[in-house]
């Protein structure tokens, strides 16, 4: 039988007792539903007709009401195009806060554009990194990294907390860290999340970005096959795309202060390691911002996050961005997964938008302020 793992993200993980995601092809669900009853296994229906999932939330791009910055709709996922080309707009209409460059170029040659966001107030300032889009399926980030743009163009000079975090920081943001596997998942593919590097022997394409950092590399929770979701690729930062980051965060990582990767879904923010169970040295204080964020989130809309190190929160993960800028230096290091928990799993609906960016724009700016009182 043939599944579509959504949660976790690898049969490696799933033990006894464990809730599942999976995704089945129609006519493979009429073999596997008799199966799973004989085996005594519960199962529940969580979306009975995904196709029609797709079509509704990509098919019809209505335009709603509410617009702004141009008439950019921050309530509708977008494609990559759209995503660059506002990047384009904004660097024009707000060169006082915006700088956009590129960090290199992905597999299939776009390039990997960041925006540096904030107030040119000083020679030195330090910098907080946000990626969004490392697993293309998972649209919610890139909607999360276009809404905290959004947010602190408008709320700057009226949000006193906004304020300080744009005069005394940096933002370095990368809306889709896996471009060429974002626009194959618009394209090709709604659930890909690899990137697109091809395989020659296996005929399989992509490499998981976040398996393929050089730490503990194609370890635990990562796989050596090429066609499998979790492949940790031919060698450390042999995707492109993740070389170039690494090269960005390793030249920066004097000035870098925070990493935050942005995830769907599960609901959790998550602290290293992910490669192993350990405490971290600065664990107490990673562990308050951690406990703080995941309050301000809750106050929004009551929405629970768990939080933890990741290899015990989540499971264990080897070659991860997060335990790769932990290792590199940057104190602060988090991989946020946004909602939900498996009733939409990747189809967040587009209504959703709003009240998840909302709710994680208060533990984002719950994280940065802590990091300017500094916790020793």
């Amino acid at each position: 039988l043939q599944v579509d793992l959504w949660q976790p993200s690898s049969p490696f993980y799933i033990i006894e007792g464990m809730v599942t995601d999976v995704r089945v092809p129609q006519n493979t669900s009429r073999s596997l539903l008799p199966y799973l009853q004989q085996a005594n296994i519960q199962y529940t229906i969580l979306i009975s007709d995904i196709q029609k999932a797709i079509e509704n939330q990509t098919g019809l791009r209505s335009h709603r009401s509410r617009r702004s910055l141009s008439g950019y709709n921050y309530e509708t996922y977008h494609s990559l195009e759209e995503i660059q080309g506002w990047m384009h707009h904004l660097n024009k209409t707000h060169s006082d806060l915006v700088h956009m460059f590129s960090v290199g170029k992905s597999y299939e040659g776009r390039p990997l554009f960041v925006l540096k966001l904030g107030k040119r107030s000083r020679p030195y300032k330090k910098a907080v990194w946000i990626d969004c889009g490392i697993h293309a399926r998972e649209w919610i980030g890139p909607a999360f990294c276009q809404w905290f743009v959004k947010e602190a163009l408008q709320t700057y000079q009226t949000d006193p907390a906004m304020r300080k975090m744009l005069t005394q920081l940096y933002f370095y943001i990368m809306p889709v860290f896996n471009v060429d596997g974002y626009h194959f998942s618009w394209t090709n593919d709604r659930f890909w999340r690899k990137t697109r590097s091809k395989n020659t022997r296996f005929r399989c394409h992509g490499v998981d970005a976040n398996r393929n950092w050089k730490v503990k590399w194609c370890d635990e929770g990562a796989s050596f096959h090429p066609c499998d979701d979790t492949y940790c690729g031919p060698f450390p930062e042999s995707e492109p795309e993740v070389k170039a980051v690494a090269h960005f965060l390793r030249k920066h990582r004097k000035q870098i202060k925070a990493y935050l990767s942005f995830h769907a879904y599960a609901q959790m923010l998550l602290y290293p390691y992910s490669y192993k169970y350990a405490t971290i040295p600065n664990f107490s204080c990673v562990e308050l911002a951690a406990y703080n964020a995941v309050n301000a989130l809750h106050s929004a809309y009551g929405i629970r996050y768990r939080y933890g190190p990741a290899s015990s929160t989540l499971y264990v993960s080897s070659g991860s961005s997060m335990d790769w800028a932990y290792k590199n230096g940057i104190p602060y290091a988090f991989a946020f997964e946004l909602r939900d928990t498996g009733h939409f799993g990747f189809l967040l609906p587009e209504t959703l938008i709003q009240p998840t960016c909302t709710e994680t724009m208060l533990a984002v700016k719950n994280i940065t302020l802590h990091l300017l009182k500094k916790c020793h």
